[in-house]
């Protein structure tokens, strides 16, 4: 009885996480349902303006999409590549004294506050591109993009590190006793052994980065922009739904459950790099 006690206690405790995700899908879902009696979904995905506070109203989701995606490819260009080469040399290259003062450190960037991110963007980031492209408007996607590529880079690093360090020792022995250098077994060993598990870290950042509210909200600008140019100004989904809640729109009213419609959206693209995430790791997993 005590062990069919535990096993309930934790079936209860592990419900949590799929029935909180069940109910958000359920508001979202019958708050959208709402929102598209008046607003057609073809005019939801194809309209290329987003203007809820006109006359006449429009709402085409490609806009914010399009800030959101491009935001967060600025963000992902700076935090794969950064994270995966501290990944490389925490586990392959630093000594251990060297690799347990860095990682604490370097996990530090994940528990700044975001707003701090975006504050830093906009008084810091954006005051030096500016200097190097003075038509730079001081709110735009690219700074926005750079702070929230630094926020990711723990992210990145940490879990790809972790997957590398499970690589098992006679993996790189064996290298190594073929006459592979150091970096030949990292790249051709060590990552190939630990690819679901860096596909996963890369799954993570990107979820991460679309997810993003804060920083875009500070630094990126309020501005609906379809444009895929991040030297512009532009509106995230997530910034979006900040500016309604600030109490912008009416509560009950058309434009203020496009938010749920936006943020139906915005939970579709992520459950779709989740699931390609998914698909990465069964296919590239490794059995030893």
């Amino acid at each position: 009885m005590k062990e069919r006690g535990i096993e309930l206690l934790l079936l209860a405790a592990a419900s949590i996480s799929v029935l909180a995700t069940v109910g958000i899908m359920v508001v979202l879902i019958s708050e959208s349902l709402s929102f598209f009696k008046d607003v057609p979904v073809w005019r939801f995905l194809t309209d290329t303006q987003w203007t809820p506070l006109f006359e006449n109203p429009q709402f085409g989701i490609f806009v914010l999409l399009s800030g959101t995606l491009t935001s967060s490819l600025v963000a992902l260009l700076i935090a794969i590549p950064l994270g995966t080469v501290i990944a490389v040399y925490l586990s392959e290259f630093a000594g251990f004294r060297t690799r347990e003062m860095a990682k604490p450190i370097l996990e530090l960037l994940g528990g700044v506050p975001t707003v701090v991110y975006g504050f830093f963007a906009m008084l810091v980031i954006t005051p030096l591109l500016q200097k190097i492209m003075p038509n730079l408007p001081g709110y735009n996607l690219l700074s926005a993009g750079l702070a929230m590529g630094l926020m990711i880079i723990p992210y990145v690093s940490s879990l790809a590190e972790d997957a590398m360090r499970a690589v098992p020792m006679h993996m790189r022995e064996g290298s190594y006793a073929m006459g592979a250098t150091k970096l030949q077994t990292a790249w051709r060993v060590v990552m190939p052994g630990a690819a679901s598990g860096i596909g996963a870290a890369y799954i993570l950042a990107i979820s991460r980065a679309v997810g993003e509210t804060m920083i875009v909200a500070v630094a990126g600008g309020m501005q609906p922009n379809l444009t895929v140019n991040p030297m512009q100004e532009g509106l995230t989904v997530t910034s979006y739904i900040v500016q309604v809640a600030k109490g912008d729109l009416e509560h009950g009213s058309v434009g203020y459950q496009s938010i749920f419609a936006a943020g139906l959206a915005l939970m579709l693209v992520t459950l779709l790099f989740n699931l390609l995430g998914a698909w990465l790791r069964r296919k590239f997993r490794e059995t030893y």
